[in-house]
C-alpha cells in the first residue's frame, strides 16, 4: 500500500529505445535476469519494448493499458518498474503538460549474456539465486558457444588498400564498442577509511586499490548491504602474504559477514520498505572507557582483535581459519566474536583452543548475543560467578581511540579478588604497578 499515489492509471507514459538491443537479449532477460527480479518486471520491460514502434505524438498511452496488458494492478506495476530501475533496466523520466503527468520510459540495453558473466555482482547475485550447477551449467553455455578458434588476425587496415585520404583518428574496433556496456546504477562510495587502514599497515595503497578493485568493492558493499568498517574488515581477510587482495577471498569474506550479519545464508533481491533507513554514521562519539572499548569492538575485525592481542604481530592462518569456522558455525555477529576472542584469550593465558572456545560460542550462540553491548555484559556475569580463576599477566590492549582500556570484567574480576584476599603481598603490588607501566607506554607510542 505504499505505492499508493506515486503512480495513477490516468498518467500517461511514453517509452524510448536509445540504444540498440543485443541479438540475445531474450536469453539474457529470461535466464539471467529474470531469476533476480522476477516475472513481472521481465513482462513490463518486454510489453514496453513492444510498445515502442506503437506509439504515435497524437496519443500518449495511459497505465491503464499496461494494468490491461499485464493483468497486474497498479501497486505491483510500480514495484516491476522499480526492480527494473535498480537492476539497471530503465530509467524514468516525469513531467507535467496540461496538468496530467507523463512518465517517459527509457529502456535499457541487458548485458549480453557473456558479459553478464564478466559482471562481478551480477554473476554473484545469479550464484546465490540458482545455485551453483544450474549457474555453471548457463556460465559454460554463454561464454563458450560462440568462441572459436580463429588464428591471427590478418585483416588489412583502411591504410594498406586505399589512398585517397589517410583517417584523422582510426576507426573504432569491435573491442572498443563493446566497452559501452549497461551498468548497474550504484550509489558512490568513499573509501577513505580503507586507505588510511592501508597507510597505517605501509600497505602500498595504489597495489591494491586499482579501479577495478574499487569496483568491486563498490558492488560488494551493495551485494550484501554491508558498511565500510566490514569491507575494511573484509579487505584484511583478503589480503596476501605480499599485500595483495585475493578476489575470490574478498567476496568470501564478505559473504561471510553478510550471514553472520543477517543469519542467513543467501543473498535474495528484495525491496526495501520505505521504514528501513540507516543509522547515522556521525553519532556522538562514546566518552566512557567501557563505551569506547564496546565501539572497538563493534568496528574492529577478528583479525584486529588476534592481532592486537599478540602486540601487533599478523594473526597465523591456523586462528584465522579456527575463529572463521566458529563464527560461521554459530552464527555469531562479528562485534559479538570480537569479544568472545578476547574474553577467551583473558581467561586462557592467550590461547585459542578450539575445545575451548567452541564451547564458548554455543553458549553464547544459545544466548542469543547480537551486539559487542550484550556480549560484554554477558561476560562480565560470566567473571562474577563464583569460581577459581588464575590472574593473567601481562594484559594489554588497544581501543579504536588509540587509548589503552582495561575491560570492565577485568576490573570486577580483580576487585572480587581483593576482597577475598586479607592483604596485598609486596610483590603483588609491584606486579601491578608494572602492568599499568606498559599500559601507559603502550598508549603513549599509539598516540
Amino acid at each position: 500500500m505504499q505505492h499508493i499515489g506515486k503512480i495513477l492509471p490516468v498518467d500517461g507514459y511514453r517509452v524510448q529505445l536509445i540504444d540498440s538491443l543485443p541479438v540475445d537479449y531474450d536469453a539474457s532477460l529470461i535466464h539471467l535476469y529474470q531469476p533476480l527480479i522476477g516475472i513481472e518486471p521481465i513482462s513490463l520491460y518486454t510489453l514496453l519494448l513492444k510498445e515502442e514502434p506503437l506509439q504515435t505524438d497524437e496519443q500518449i498511452q495511459t497505465h491503464h493499458t499496461l494494468m490491461n496488458y499485464l493483468s497486474m494492478p497498479l501497486d505491483k506495476i510500480y514495484v516491476a518498474r522499480r526492480k527494473l530501475e535498480g537492476i539497471g533496466l530503465l530509467k524514468t523520466f516525469e513531467t507535467v503538460q496540461e496538468n496530467k503527468t507523463v512518465f517517459t520510459y527509457v529502456l535499457q540495453a541487458p548485458f549480453r549474456p557473456a558479459y553478464f558473466f564478466q559482471d562481478m555482482m551480477l554473476s554473484e547475485l545469479l550464484y546465490r539465486h540458482i545455485g551453483k550447477i544450474k549457474f555453471e551449467t548457463l556460465r559454460k553455455f554463454y561464454t563458450t558457444s560462440n568462441q572459436i578458434e580463429r588464428g591471427e588476425e590478418v585483416t588489412a587496415s583502411f591504410n594498406d588498400v586505399f589512398q585517397t585520404f589517410t583517417p584523422k583518428t582510426p576507426p573504432v574496433s569491435v573491442e572498443e564498442k563493446q566497452d559501452e556496456t549497461p551498468k548497474v546504477p550504484l550509489a558512490e562510495v568513499s573509501f577513505d577509511s580503507i586507505y588510511f587502514m592501508l597507510q597505517r599497515k605501509n600497505i602500498p595503497v595504489k597495489e591494491v586499490m586499482t579501479d577495478e578493485h574499487r569496483q568491486i568493492m563498490t558492488q560488494l558493499l551493495h551485494l550484501y548491504d554491508l558498511e565500510m568498517y566490514e569491507m575494511e574488515q573484509a579487505v584484511n581477510w583478503a589480503l596476501t602474504d605480499d599485500n595483495k587482495i585475493d578476489i575470490a577471498q574478498l567476496k568470501q569474506a564478505c559473504h561471510d559477514l553478510f550471514r553472520a550479519k543477517h543469519n542467513v545464508v543467501q543473498v535474495q533481491l528484495v525491496e526495501k520498505s520505505p521504514s528501513q533507513v540507516k543509522v547515522d554514521s556521525n553519532k556522538k562519539r562514546s566518552s566512557t572507557k567501557l563505551d569506547r572499548l564496546i565501539e572497538w569492538f563493534e568496528t574492529a575485525s577478528p583479525k584486529d582483535i588476534l592481532e592486537d592481542q599478540s602486540m601487533g604481530h599478523n594473526a597465523t592462518s591456523q586462528d584465522l581459519k579456527l575463529v572463521s569456522d566458529i563464527m560461521l558455525q554459530q552464527a555469531l555477529p562479528i562485534p559479538v566474536m570480537n569479544v568472545l576472542i578476547h574474553y577467551v584469550l583473558l581467561q586462557s593465558d592467550d590461547k585459542l583452543t578450539r575445545n575451548y572456545i567452541e564451547s564458548i560460542a554455543a553458549h553464547w550462540s544459545r544466548k542469543k548475543l547480537k551486539t559487542a553491548r550484550e556480549a560484554v555484559e554477558f561476560a562480565r556475569e560470566q567473571m562474577n560467578q563464583p569460581k577459581k580463576r588464575s590472574v593473567q599477566k601481562n594484559y594489554q590492549r588497544r581501543t579504536a581511540g588509540k587509548e589503552e582500556v582495561i575491560p570492565e570484567w577485568f576490573n570486577e574480576r580483580n576487585k572480587k579478588e581483593e576482597k577475598e584476599k586479607p592483604a596485598i603481598s609486596e610483590a603483588d603490588l609491584k606486579e601491578q604497578e608494572a602492568l599499568l607501566e606498559a599500559l601507559r607506554r603502550h598508549a603513549s607510542e599509539n598516540n
